[in-house]
């Protein structure tokens, strides 16, 4: 075999590369009206899209699994007529690279440009069909002007505003920290100091406005994984319920006429309240604190305020609490209760305040228990009495009891009718609550969007002119500096005209949590060369909703629900005309590698360290390690560098095995000998075409392949050939319609392969030249440059606009699907016994009589007739002896 007949990818790979950038073939068209009527790629719009990375600087697999997904589907449906949008961009702003820059005393800026540089050039060795003239990158002006702008749109519409806050504050730095800044101690991540909770004015946008519109729509989403859709109801979690005023009482139990808003989904046990909880941080706390616990509350309210919300909530986190020394008045039947706080109560959820029901609710019921509060039954099961049930809380249905006037009503009808006598009584009203609250988007840190607006003492805040945006970021601003946002520092920047009255003025110097970039991206690359608009209603309506967006399951609540939220507030806005910014979603699972871990010491130690993987011992210690399968990580040392793949089996391999290792949704464990499998698989083909070329088959001039309707019979074995043809074609086909199978997709192509291995040379020339065809088409968005390469290499003059990714996907003839003859199975005693070839339209009673015929039968059977005979058509005859 000469070299030019080698497979080698590191060469067809890059070579293709240039040829097809330079060829603009993922060049995005403009949309026709009917993908029938026009050229490959030039029909119906789809829009396909991944969740863009954050420019780390290195690619690693999740990535690679991402990004090979989308861009197989972005070439099928070119090859199926449709013109496509595959665009790709830069998640830019955050945390790491202003921490980059201060650890290197480098500009985050040229950090991040250098990363996005690695990027997108490790991106294209992958081979993916990227249009990157449509390439954007949230920190850069020219897209986030249009950030601001959209901001300024939220403004105008009541929809951005300022409040207080409670936030992570580190004393010793004096900053606040983003959530991310806190460890699992509770301490800054920069200085070591324990967090403290303080309020300060912040910058919100009302997503609870939308509350109801994203619940409600979410049956819509009906291309979304169900998982995904039941994360976002119940992240915003509406509640159904009341709210209960219960009014402060003096030491005598007079009225003081401060009342204490209470939220409940279960109004029917306010009869079983024997305490009411506020959070540490509620308002009224201090006041109504008695002398002399001022000192104890002041401290369980300081050790409170040093755990995250998460700790506080845990349902297996002990609940503590203590009692504030005043109480408050049941408005349903007059009682006192005292008033305690406790750290399982948020001031941000709810009313910040909750009755003590420990006979209805397993919470309170624990902490009634642990503190020796009262229990007291107000619900029973229906048909039993008050003794039915011991040990916890009842917290299912039933009828009241001892509850004055609405003894023996259901919980249902109770619900009603005391919200009924609440709101009579103005003591309470039915109300709506959910657990969504309004987005906190304020940053106390340089990199990021800067928020357009200008403080003015005489006018309040007054919002940037559109004329003047970007408010581009400063350079010269000291990173490292403490004590609130880097911006604050640079006095020649904060300090300016208010754009009304022209009197002295300070630029707001927070930024925005950059969820506000993402929340829009997707919008942008429909037509990101816009300097007028950040797009045009018309290209933003032609392409969206994004037809297919592949993307982490982690993203599920943040950046799925904020993007829902943005289109829902455009759309308000008249800027676009579509409800859901992404039709169908498919989250594809972890990239796991082979990971080793000591149980004693829990290090975890490099694969390349373990000198027999069959016997992992701890190299310093010897101690056995723990072998298992876990998501890729620096940290665990168990990643693969995609880099290494290619650099030694191309890319092409690096994509097959991504996708015929596991189905998309599922986790994929990395292993090292499937790579080699996929490989070698990709070799066969390269000698089966070889194969091909010396005989002499070329493809037809437009890459068409023939009818297969010649006017001579096919042979019994052109017959075979192309139904093992058009069998993978329904098959691959199917696979790459709804929920996708790439897995078995490449299993199809493996069938296909082997069968033309056997049957191929014996073919006639013209079946023989169609699986050529219909093979290297199926084969073109998995492998891309082999296909392409092969597909030259048969004849096809890539100059000539007649790249294989320029052809039509093929479709099944169903004339060459159908068989003479089927394979049906004979069993006797419930275990297969034998086959038989019969006419493919036989009848039940032919099949029955060519079974009982058979020689399995007279050996199994042993002259003795079967007591009952089960057909099933085409598959199999039963003899039940």
């Amino acid at each position: 075999m000469t070299d030019s007949s080698r497979y080698r990818p590191q060469v067809i790979e890059e070579r293709w590369q240039q040829h097809w950038q330079s060829q603009g073939l993922a060049r995005t068209p403009e949309p026709g009206p009917s993908a029938a009527s026009h050229s490959v790629g030039t029909g119906e719009p789809y829009y396909a899209l991944s969740m863009f990375p954050y420019p780390s600087g290195s690619l690693h697999m999740g990535h690679v699994r991402n990004y090979v997904i989308t861009d197989v589907i972005a070439r099928v449906q070119r090859l199926r007529g449709r013109a496509v949008l595959h665009p790709m961009g830069w998640d830019a702003f955050g945390l790491p690279a202003e921490n980059a820059a201060i650890e290197r005393g480098v500009d985050p800026g040229a950090w991040t440009d250098q990363n996005i540089g690695q990027m997108r050039e490790q991106l294209k060795r992958l081979g993916l069909s990227i249009d990157w003239d449509r390439e954007v990158a949230t920190c850069h002006a020219d897209y986030y002007r249009w950030t601001q702008w959209l901001f300024l749109q939220f403004l105008d519409a009541g929809l951005a505003y300022r409040s207080e806050a409670t936030v992570n504050w580190d004393p010793i730095d004096q900053t606040v920290l983003a959530n991310e800044q806190v460890d699992g101690a509770g301490r800054s991540w920069r200085s070591g100091s324990l967090v403290e909770k303080r309020k300060l004015r912040q910058w919100f946008l009302k997503i609870t406005a939308y509350a109801d519109q994203l619940l409600d729509d979410l049956p819509k989403l009906q291309g979304w994984p169900e998982r995904v859709r039941t994360m976002q109801a119940n992240w915003i979690g509406r509640s159904t319920g009341a709210e209960l005023q219960f009014e402060v009482v003096d030491g005598d139990g007079a009225g003081t006429g401060q009342h204490i808003a209470v939220f409940t989904t279960r109004p029917d046990t306010i009869y079983g309240v024997s305490y009411v909880v506020l959070a540490p941080e509620h308002p009224l706390v201090e006041a109504l604190t008695a002398s002399e616990q001022q000192l104890s509350v002041q401290a369980f309210i300081d050790l409170v305020g040093r755990q995250s919300d998460q700790e506080r909530t845990a349902e297996d986190s002990p609940k503590r609490g203590m009692p504030i020394g005043a109480s408050a008045r049941n408005p349903a039947n007059g009682e006192l209760v005292p008033l305690w706080i406790a750290d399982y109560v948020l001031a941000e959820y709810g009313t910040g305040a909750v009755m003590g029901v420990p006979a209805h609710d397993q919470r309170d019921f624990v902490f009634a228990r642990q503190y020796e509060l009262p229990v007291r039954q107000v619900i029973i099961p229906e048909g039993s009495d008050e003794h039915a049930y011991e040990g916890g809380a009842w917290t299912a249905g039933g009828v009241l009891i001892h509850s004055g006037p609405f003894d023996g009503l259901t919980c249902a009808e109770a619900r009603q009718q005391i919200i009924a006598a609440g709101e009579a009584g103005g003591w309470g009203q039915g109300r709506v609550q959910y657990r969504l609250r309004d987005w906190l988007i304020s940053r106390q840190r340089y990199w990021g969007c800067p928020i357009p607006v200008i403080h003015c003492d005489s006018c309040g805040v007054v919002p940037v002119p559109e004329e003047q945006l970007p408010v581009e970021l400063p350079q010269g601003v000291e990173l490292a500096a403490k004590g609130g946002s880097p911006l604050a520092q640079l006095e020649s920047w904060v300090a300016v005209a208010c754009p009304c009255c022209g009197q002295s003025a300070r630029r707001e110097t927070d930024t925005m949590d950059t969820f506000i970039c993402s929340s829009w991206y997707y919008l942008r690359y429909s037509d990101p060369h816009n300097t007028a608009l950040p797009f045009s209603r018309e290209a933003v309506d032609r392409w969206l909703p994004v037809d297919q967006y592949v993307g982490g399951i982690e993203h599920a609540i943040l950046h799925l629900l904020y993007s829902r939220f943005f289109t829902k507030v455009l759309r308000d806005r008249g800027l676009l005309g579509f409800d859901e910014p992404f039709a169908r979603l498919l989250t594809q699972g972890m990239v796991q590698g082979i990971t080793y871990k000591n149980p004693h010491s829990g290090r975890y130690i490099a694969p390349a360290d373990v000198a027999d993987p069959s016997d992992p011992r701890d190299p310093i210690s010897g101690e056995v390690l723990d072998t298992f399968y876990e998501k890729m990580s620096k940290s665990k040392y168990n990643g693969v560098d995609p880099a290494g793949v290619i650099d030694r089996y191309g890319a092409d391999t690096a994509r097959m095995f991504i996708l015929f290792k596991a189905p998309p949704e599922k986790d994929l464990e990395w292993d090292d000998a499937d790579v080699e499998g996929q490989y070698r698989f990709l070799q066969r083909l390269w000698r089966l075409v070889d194969s091909a070329q010396e005989r002499g088959l070329r493809l037809a001039p437009s890459g068409a392949s023939p009818s297969g309707n010649a006017e001579a019979p096919l042979t019994e074995g052109d017959q075979e050939l192309r139904r093992a043809v058009h069998t993978a074609i329904a098959a691959i086909s199917e696979d790459l319609d709804g929920d996708y199978q790439f897995n078995t997709a490449v299993s199809e192509l493996m069938k296909l392969s082997n069968a033309m291995g056997s049957q191929l040379e014996a073919a006639s020339e013209a079946v023989a030249v169609e699986a050529l065809t219909v093979l290297l088409v199926l084969l073109a968005p998995f492998a891309p440059h082999l296909a392409e390469e092969l597909w030259q290499r048969l004849g096809a003059n890539p100059d000539d606009d007649n790249s294989v990714h320029r052809q039509r996907w093929p479709e099944a003839d169903a004339s060459a699907l159908r068989r003479d003859t089927v394979t049906v199975v004979i069993q006797i005693k419930g275990k297969v016994r034998g086959q038989l070839e019969v006419p493919a339209d036989a009848d039940a009673a032919t099949l029955e009589a060519l079974a009982l015929a058979s020689e399995v039968a007279a050996k199994w059977l042993e002259g003795q007739p079967p007591r009952r005979v089960i057909v099933v058509p085409g598959k199999l005859v039963n003899l039940v002896p």
